[in-house]
């Protein structure tokens, strides 16, 4: 039986345990609500929950555990001669162990045969089927296949009845436990918080792991290579040290690829800023009901547009485009029509990311706006104020600190973008200040050190971890800082 069939069933027992629950708990209240503690259906949520939960977490928990007796006994079918030879041959041999026993499901009754007689070569027998067996196979392989395949259908059926049972047991013990009396709310009431609890500690705890699993390795990079260096450093060229030369790794200057960062994000948020807000105070302040609800989801599809996306944009039509209209300027000017825009560059990045950026700042900002009373507008009007002077000296102000706010929070948003900068920026780390010619940013570089298989082992792969927790550490910060000043300067209004 099938896992997803068995979790069917389960929820089916679950089903058929909540009517059951209610029906016991009308008998038992003799046709009266108000003899029960608890509403009918607090009753069926209980024998519901007593039948699908128990059942589930032996599922879960069988899952688990049962792969790993089954790998166990396997291995310990395998020759000595296999055995003795370390884990990874161990490992190797156990997984070809698990090929030929899908492919032995494949096979008639009298191709094992031929098999286990060896008359029959096992790889060719096995790829006519469609399984691909590395090297030839060995005739052991073929004892243990039949084991793991025997031990796992023992193990499904078993863990099908146990759980099955453990489902029905669950919903008759509930059942049995209704009364009128019975506070079936508060157990229901129990299990729903527990459960609360459990999905925000996987939260929590799964951003805990991420930062553990950051930290451990960048403290074996910080092994490697000298924090100061890394931190301080302004040349970024993680190569292998030649021969003889007294080193081991390449340089690992952070400050190029900070620097690269912050200007590609500054310029990002140069371009969205102004017409994100605008846009904003125009859709909360001046535009029509009919309209905003037209123009503001138009708005916020930017926002569902994937990077990539943007990236090819960038590549194919904005980086061209200003390279060939910088030639066009420079032949007027000067005659020489020669671009100094770069298609890939700082600006073409921040313009495209700008673009991006827009439904950010526009959405945040429209939704801050909008929350300002409506008697501050209303004060200033009948103070004969114009609809300008009102925004210009009452609402924005009002507002400032949450827009502030938000903009932090759209520029923790700038500095973790990658792909747009893989295709807009290129891949140069180097310091200047020309936003017409190529940089980089932390997370290019991360993905561009970490594309293929590698071990981590070496500076050259571990220096990820290093950038992946300092640029944590800055969105952090700019998310911590925004949410200060929010609650900082945050009008209060009766």
């Amino acid at each position: 039986m099938s896992t997803s069939f068995l979790l069917l069933l389960i929820v089916v027992i679950g089903f058929v345990s909540y009517f059951g629950g209610r029906a016991r708990s009308f008998a038992q209240a003799g046709g009266k609500l108000s003899n029960l503690h608890s509403l009918p259906g607090y009753h069926g949520s209980y024998v519901a929950i007593w039948a699908i939960l128990p059942a589930a977490l032996v599922l879960g928990a069988w899952l688990v555990a049962a792969p790993m007796y089954i790998d166990s006994s396997t291995r310990a079918t395998l020759p000595e001669t296999v055995q003795t030879q370390g884990g990874a041959t161990v490992e190797l041999a156990l997984g070809q162990v698990k090929s030929v026993a899908g492919g032995l499901k494949r096979l008639t009754a009298e191709e094992v045969s031929a098999l286990e007689s060896g008359s029959a070569n096992l790889r060719s027998t096995l790829a006519a089927k469609g399984v691909a067996l590395a090297g030839e196979g060995e005739p052991y392989m073929i004892t243990a296949a039949q084991h793991f395949n025997a031990m796992s259908a023992t193990n499904r059926w078993l863990m099908s009845a146990v759980v099955l049972l453990i489902a029905i047991a669950g919903g008759f013990y509930a059942i049995r436990n209704i009364a009128t009396r019975f506070r079936a709310r508060n157990q229901v009431e129990r299990v729903m918080l527990g459960a609360l609890i459990v999905a925000s500690s996987i939260a929590i705890l799964t951003t805990v792991g991420i930062i553990a699993s950051m930290l451990s390795e960048a403290g074996r990079f910080f092994t490697m290579v000298s924090p100061f260096e890394f931190f301080f450093g302004t040349v970024w060229d993680p190569r292998f040290a030649a021969a003889g030369s007294g080193g081991s790794s390449g340089q690992f200057g952070l400050i190029p690829l900070l620097a690269g960062t912050l200007y590609i994000a500054f310029v990002a948020m140069l371009f969205a800023v102004p017409i994100g807000l605008f846009a904003a105070i125009y859709m909360a302040e001046y535009a029509s009901p009919r309209l905003r609800s037209t123009a503001k989801p138009l708005l916020e599809v930017l926002a569902g547009i994937p990077t990539i996306v943007y990236g090819f944009f960038a590549l194919v039509t904005v980086g061209p485009f200003l390279r060939d209209i910088s030639a066009q300027l420079n032949g007027l000017v000067t005659g020489n029509y020669q671009n100094f825009i770069q298609a890939q560059s700082v600006v073409t990045a921040g313009i495209v990311m700008g673009i991006m950026l827009i439904p950010f700042v526009s959405s945040l900002s429209d939704d801050i706006i909008t929350q300002v009373p409506r008697a501050l507008r209303d004060g200033s009007l009948g103070l004969g104020a114009t609809r300008s002077e009102t925004v210009k000296k009452v609402i924005l102000p009002a507002a400032l600190p949450g827009i502030v706010g938000a903009l932090l929070l759209t520029a923790s948003r700038a500095v973790g973008e990658t792909m747009i900068v893989v295709l807009a920026a290129g891949v140069a780390a180097r310091m200047q200040i020309n936003p017409f010619e190529p940089m980089t940013t932390v997370t290019v570089k991360i993905v561009n050190q970490l594309t293929g298989d590698l071990e981590f082992t070496s500076p050259q792969t571990l220096f990820a971890f290093a950038l992946g927790i300092t640029l944590f550490v800055i969105t952090l910060g700019l998310n911590i800082y925004a949410l200060y000043i929010v609650r900082k300067y945050r009008e209060q209004y009766e």
